[in-house]
């Protein structure tokens, strides 16, 4: 089948004990290494070097249409250039320094494709989690094609904003897992009913109404959520409130929190 993270993981003997809903998978907020810049080639080797599961990231288009790696709909916070990232084309965008702001190291350092992103994964094992981007200028058709080129249909999930994002990536490959960014509690039952086989809940939300989670459980699917700079204990609160996977800008810390769990040093 083509569920990567069932509910209760493959989990046996022990392992069920210390996870009573399935190991967390570890999910590197916008492929973040500490001390590294967001969204690079260099950020994701050192991911995959740190053995984390899934690297998350986001596409926007050029100009050109060619889907690029890029959180921001401008270039300002990230690179030494200035504007809307749709208003560059491929080789404006790959003139741009993507490495200076974070250390003089990372001088040189440019703004990747998705085609470069699946080519440093290849073969790694390490899964990508795609932040779709409201862009004008960003070509499905072109996502789904480049993973279908790369191999990578069960390796890449699609994180969609809009309903009718999950149908339409549902429509262009129903191989492909898609996780729902979805923009209130209230449109858990919507995205799920649309394709959706991951739920993404904010803390936030969760803190607030535990039964969230358990809502998500009941219609078959895994929550995950974005913890960002959540530190160590905030982490093991969500994993003891059933959470099944983690985005989190502090890899280390959770990979730390989660050997812990293994070894029996925590309980969840």
């Amino acid at each position: 089948g083509v569920l990567l993270f069932s509910l209760a993981d493959l989990a046996m003997g022990d392992e069920v004990k210390r996870w009573p809903n399935g190991r967390i998978v570890l999910v590197n907020h916008r492929g973040l290494s500490p001390g590294y810049p967001e969204n690079t080639l260099s950020a994701f080797r050192n991911s995959v070097a740190m053995g984390v599961e899934v690297i998350e990231l986001d596409l926007r288009g050029t100009k050109d249409r060619i889907p690029v790696v890029m959180h921001d709909k401008t270039v300002d916070r990230t690179t030494n250039g200035e504007g809307w990232v749709e208003d560059f084309t491929l080789s404006e965008i790959k003139k741009l320094d993507a490495g200076s702001y974070v250390s003089t190291k990372f001088a040189g350092e440019r703004v990747p494709t998705y085609q470069e992103t699946l080519e440093l994964v290849s073969g790694t094992g390490v899964k990508l989690l795609l932040d779709i981007k409201l862009s004008n200028s960003l070509d499905y058709n072109l996502v789904v094609q480049l993973t279908e080129k790369y191999k990578a249909v069960l390796n890449v999930i699609i994180g969609a904003r809009r309903i009718r994002d999950v149908r339409l990536f549902r429509s262009l490959n129903p191989n492909i897992r898609i996780l729902g960014f979805i923009k209130s509690p209230n449109e858990i039952e919507r995205f799920v009913e649309a394709g959706a086989d991951i739920i993404r809940l904010w803390p936030s939300w969760i803190h607030a109404d535990p039964g969230l989670v358990e809502q998500v459980h009941k219609l078959g699917k895994p929550v995950w959520t974005t913890a960002s700079v959540t530190p160590r204990e905030g982490l093991l609160e969500l994993i003891k409130l059933g959470v099944n996977g983690i985005l989190t800008d502090l890899p280390d810390v959770l990979a730390g929190l989660t050997r812990d769990i293994e070894e029996g040093k925590v309980r969840p």
